[in-house]
């Protein structure tokens, strides 16, 4: 039950949007305030689950639910928070305030839950996981990142792996543009693996751009241009939200090259790791990130931590905060590298 935790962000968003004023950053200020200072204080939990316990979360289906819920959460936020706008109206700096709390809540509980449930075998999950992706305009993650990102991971053929002393800005642009662009490259090697028709139903870089530009019509048709405009740039909160944890993820890390002309396999020190509690509880353990690359397929709640794994010193909120500050998040992180890692 502790991952009810995790609808805090919009619980503590929504209500700061209501009363409008100062209160519209509560979101962004829960997240990256709050929660660091909280992580913090309390204890890293480095203990895994026994194979009796990790059968038996297993075979809880409530574990499912929470992921599931977040659908209604985000379209939930997002039709309140547009429907409120273009009722009540918003001062500018009320508005930046939304769109920042906003695209806290479409980067945590939109994309991060699309992340786990794009993982998984089931075929409803996976559209549900598509469905969290349409609000921060970042379909085509789903195709780059399980046909890409897990393939060529701390590697210079991911757009998705920070290179050592690359800040956050620069990797902004290398990861957004890139993803975009292998994930297309990746659809038409499938199409023509397949022998598909560029409109065929599987096509799924075709819909999702049709999918993308009726979300923004459609918002904009029932909403108008004040709610189009926050739409749009919470979506780009949310997937910068999305890229930031990307690049801690990896930042540094790369996998050497075998005389064979191949990577070495995807192991446990391949992503850094964090077992901070309320990062691990308001992400659904996507800190326990190491043990996601080394095995994909595990569903969140059995995720392990590895002593091999490198470790970052802060948690996700507070290592997310070090990274808008390049010069800083150099110091903390590069002596840290393996050294084999290195260039």
């Amino acid at each position: 039950m502790k991952y009810l935790l995790a609808y805090c962000i919009p619980l503590v968003a929504l209500i700061g949007i209501h009363f409008g004023g100062i209160w519209t950053y509560s979101g962004i200020l829960f997240a990256f305030v709050l929660l660091p200072i909280l992580e913090l204080l309390l204890p890293i939990d480095e203990e895994n689950y026994t194979d009796i316990e990790k059968e038996s979360r297993l075979k809880n289906h409530l574990f499912d639910f929470l992921l599931y819920i977040n659908v209604l959460i985000v379209y939930g936020s997002l039709f309140f928070v547009l429907i409120f706008a273009t009722q009540s109206g918003f001062t500018k700096l009320e508005t930046i305030g939304v769109i920042l709390s906003l695209g806290v809540i479409l980067g945590s509980n939109g994309i991060n839950v699309a992340h786990e449930l794009g993982h998984r075998e089931k075929l409803y999950e996976r559209i549900l996981g598509k469905l969290l992706l349409i609000p921060s305009h970042y379909t085509h993650f789903f195709i780059e990142h399980n046909h890409g990102h897990h393939l060529h991971v701390s590697t210079p053929e991911d757009p998705s792996t920070a290179k050592y002393n690359q800040s956050l800005y620069r990797f902004w642009i290398q990861t957004v543009l890139g993803t975009y662009r292998k994930a297309w490259q990746i659809q038409l090697r499938l199409n023509q693996q397949e022998n598909r028709s560029f409109i065929s139903i599987k096509n799924d870089m075709f819909w999702f751009t049709i999918i993308q530009v009726v979300y923004l019509i459609l918002i904009y048709v029932f909403f108008g241009i004040i709610g189009l405009v926050i739409a749009l740039l919470a979506g780009i909160v949310g997937f910068l939200l999305l890229e930031t944890i990307n690049y801690i993820e990896h930042y540094g890390l790369k996998r050497n090259l075998l005389p064979s002309g191949r990577y070495e396999r995807v192991s446990e020190k391949h992503s850094w790791n964090s077992n901070h509690v309320l990062g691990r509880i308001m992400l659904y353990e996507l800190t326990r990130h190491s043990d996601h690359h080394f095995k994909s397929q595990k569903k969140y709640q059995i995720l392990e931590y590895h002593q091999v794994s490198p470790q970052l010193p802060y948690g996700y909120p507070m290592s997310m905060l070090l990274s808008l500050v390049p010069p800083l998040w150099f110091a903390l992180m590069n002596k840290r590298i393996p050294l084999d890692m290195k260039p």
